[in-house]
């Protein structure tokens, strides 16, 4: 209301001054004032037109302003959480309901680091995900939707959205989430202790067997699976690789083999 009595008050000042001017042009055209006064007019006009627009903008501010307190939404849906109590005060963009929206169903679900791009390969593609909900027997394929571009900072996993169409769901729902990536052949993992680093490079310590001395051996990872990383080149299958105790050797060292104890017998 203040913006609006601003915007009313500065179109008065101008019309008056506009009038004014008027008045005072005619008066320089019949020789009764000098040109310095009607100049002067002039110079008042201009302020009181800049004013007008500066009121007016301010105006359009205060109504922007306003309208957030107004919360419409942009479909139909369900609300499902209201986080702001009654006579709260809010900022602008503070969360005040979450609302679920009619239509197609998505199901959410998180992947790790090292599998997001797989994933994301499959964006798009038709039926290339399988859902049982929780309790059934069935399951139900799904289209990837999304995957989000940076991950979690607590869980650093990448969250997805998956389509379920109109598949008979309820809001909340858990699931199990199956997803079938290409499989490939001769994959190496070794436990995360196995591998240091050789400028900037990973690396591993291959022992030979006739002399029992290691040696340091470029590998190229992969990515992760648990406590085991997958190494993608750098070994063959049968070569014996030092997973413990790698930070303390060095090249052509001589090593032995690790006995287990033997387990004491039961009484």
């Amino acid at each position: 209301q203040a913006a609006a009595a601003a915007v009313v008050a500065a179109e008065a000042s101008f019309e008056q001054l506009s009038a004014e001017y008027q008045r005072f042009k005619d008066l320089k055209e019949q020789g009764f004032i000098s040109s310095w006064d009607l100049e002067r007019r002039g110079a008042a006009l201009k302020s009181a037109r800049a004013q007008l627009d500066q009121v007016r903008a301010q105006a359009q501010v205060q109504r922007n302003q306003a309208g957030y307190a107004t919360l419409v939404a942009s479909a139909s849906g369900v609300i499902t959480a209201v986080e702001a109590e009654p006579g709260a005060v809010v900022g602008a963009g503070t969360p005040v309901l979450r609302l679920a929206l009619d239509g197609p169903r998505d199901v959410v679900f998180s992947v790790p680091e090292d599998g997001a791009a797989a994933l994301r390969a499959l964006a798009g593609k038709p039926d290339t995900i399988s859902v049982r909900l929780w309790g059934a027997q069935t399951v139900q394929l799904a289209t990837l939707r999304e995957v989000a571009a940076s991950a979690d900072p607590m869980t650093r996993t990448f969250q997805a959205k998956a389509d379920l169409g109109k598949a008979s769901v309820q809001l909340g729902q858990t699931a199990t989430v199956s997803i079938a990536l290409p499989r490939s052949n001769g994959v190496i993992k070794l436990p995360l202790t196995a591998i240091v680093r050789d400028q900037d490079r990973a690396a591993v310590w291959l022992v030979d067997k006739s002399s029992m001395k290691v040696r340091r051996v470029p590998v190229t990872i992969a990515g992760a699976d648990g406590n085991d990383v997958v190494v993608a080149s750098g070994l063959t299958p049968g070569q014996d690789v030092v997973i413990a105790g790698v930070h303390v050797l060095t090249p052509e060292q001589r090593v032995k083999f690790h006995a287990a104890p033997a387990a004491s017998a039961s009484r």
